[in-house]
C-alpha cells in the first residue's frame, strides 16, 4: 500500500452564531463565490464557498477566541489575493474594522480584521512567488 500526500486543503469551516450574517459578510464584503447547490444537500444548510478549489463553509455555533497565542493574533484564516488596495477600500466601503491598517514585509503585504462573527480574517498580497517557500508568516 502506498501513501498519498495530501495535496491541498479541501475544505475549512468557520463558526458563527449568525450564520446568515456570515454568509453575507463572505459574499458580499470579501466576494467569495457562495455555492447554494452544496448548501442545499447538506441536511443543516450550511452556507459553502468556493475558494479556489477549497471549500469555505459556515457552521452554527459560537467562536473561540484564541488563548495565550502565540505569536499573537492567531489563530486566522487567510485569504491570497491579487491586489490589495482594492480589497482594502471594498472593506473600507463596508464599514470594516481595521485594527492594525495594511502591513508589509519583504514577502507580503497584508490586512487583518474581524468577520461578523469574531473569526480573525486576513486578506494578503504575496510578493512574486514568496508565497512558495517564505521562511516565516508575514504577521
Amino acid at each position: 500500500m502506498s501513501f498519498s500526500t495530501p495535496k491541498h486543503i479541501a475544505v475549512v469551516s468557520l463558526w458563527a452564531e449568525d450564520v446568515a450574517a456570515a454568509a453575507h459578510f463572505y459574499r458580499d464584503v470579501v466576494g467569495l463565490q457562495l455555492l447554494p447547490h452544496l448548501a442545499q444537500h447538506d441536511k443543516h444548510k450550511r452556507p459553502h464557498f468556493d475558494v479556489s478549489g477549497t471549500l469555505l463553509v459556515i457552521l452554527k455555533g459560537k467562536p473561540v477566541s484564541a488563548q495565550d497565542a502565540e505569536p499573537s493574533p492567531f489563530p486566522l484564516i487567510a485569504f491570497a489575493v491579487d491586489d490589495l488596495d482594492p480589497a482594502v477600500e471594498r472593506l473600507r466601503a463596508h464599514h470594516v474594522q481595521l485594527p492594525w491598517g495594511v502591513e508589509e514585509n519583504a514577502e507580503a503585504r497584508w490586512v487583518l480584521f474581524h468577520d461578523p462573527a469574531g473569526n480573525l480574517v486576513e486578506l494578503v498580497q504575496f510578493k512574486g512567488d514568496k508565497h512558495l517557500g517564505w521562511p516565516e508568516a508575514p504577521h
